[in-house]
């Protein structure tokens, strides 16, 4: 008989390839570390790659902290042809000559001369504060995915959502085939794909996307990555604590600190080494999670409590 497995409670950031889903990436860490306990903290569209952040074990309770912040993105978009899924796995639904402005305006770029109609284009992009989502997307309407209701041949209307992008750098050009090369900053619940979409509005065409890559979730980036293979899953997991940690910050508790909140009690400015602010995580002596925790009124009240591992031992 094999012995059991460690327990392992923490967060893997994976180099996810193009092709599988972030579930499919889901099913595979639970498989490699041989524990349910698993989610992702962002989905990536299959035909993406890049960093697919994952919660495993009581790391799981921190996905909402996991999503909340800016993502980087590299992309391709190719202008002249637009797909269903307005990116390079749907079929092609309408292809459209591109203008001589559009023409001129990417040949300057990939001479890397200033293109004042791209230019403009891309700036009305950044200053965009909401977006209309692909109708193949995992936004939920009445409790299915939007993606499942369009590939069943619902008709589906999804309302406006605010963004807010932060930076669009234009990184190349190509007349060869038609195609920008951007790189962008951008908060949670943006859509790239529907960047492409709109952009190449703004230039009097259509687009797709034909690569997307995601450099950067939050805290997490790309260099930190491992790819999707169990030998190198299995020793990645960054401990629960220091990824609780890098998405918030954290505080110590006293002993007495430790106690009320393990026990859901509201806790006082005498009960931290240093009262917080805002949310925080909150640590014992020894660094390990105890809870989240945010301020209410005259105290603090725990948002999410974490297993006592070592009571567990």
């Amino acid at each position: 008989m094999s012995a059991p497995r460690a327990r392992v409670d923490g967060v893997l950031v994976v180099d996810k390839p193009r092709g599988p889903t972030s579930h499919d990436v889901v099913v595979r860490v639970r498989r490699s570390l041989g524990t349910r306990e698993v989610g992702h903290a962002g989905t990536l569209d299959p035909m993406a790659t890049g960093v697919l952040v994952v919660a495993v074990g009581e790391a799981t309770k921190l996905v909402p902290w996991l999503t909340a912040d800016d993502k980087v993105y590299r992309a391709t978009v190719r202008l002249g042809a637009t797909t269903r899924s307005l990116d390079a796995d749907g079929e092609i639904v309408e292809e459209r000559a591109p203008t001589p402005a559009l023409l001129d305006a990417l040949a300057r770029a990939a001479r890397g001369e200033s293109a004042p109609v791209l230019d403009a284009a891309i700036a009305r992009e950044l200053a965009r504060t909401e977006q209309l989502p692909p109708a193949l997307s995992a936004i939920k309407v009445a409790g299915v995915a939007s993606h499942r209701r369009a590939r069943r041949g619902d008709e589906v209307e999804l309302p406006p959502r605010p963004v807010a992008v932060r930076a669009i750098r234009l990184l190349g050009a190509r007349l060869e085939p038609l195609e920008l090369d951007v790189e962008l900053e951008v908060a949670k619940g943006y859509y790239v794909r529907a960047f492409a979409r709109d952009l190449a509005a703004s230039l009097e065409s259509v687009a797709h996307l034909v690569s997307l890559r995601r450099l950067r979730s939050g805290a997490f980036s790309l260099d930190e990555a491992s790819p999707l293979e169990p030998e190198a899953l299995a020793g990645a997991c960054i401990p629960l604590a220091i990824a609780a940690a890098r998405a918030l910050p954290a505080v110590r508790l006293t002993t007495e600190g430790v106690t009320r909140a393990r026990h859901g009690k509201v806790l006082f400015a005498s009960d931290f080494e240093r009262a917080p602010d805002a949310t925080a995580a909150w640590l014992d002596a020894s660094g390990a999670m105890v809870a989240i925790g945010a301020p209410e009124g005259e105290g603090f009240r725990v948002v999410r409590g974490f297993v006592d591992r070592a009571a567990d031992a």
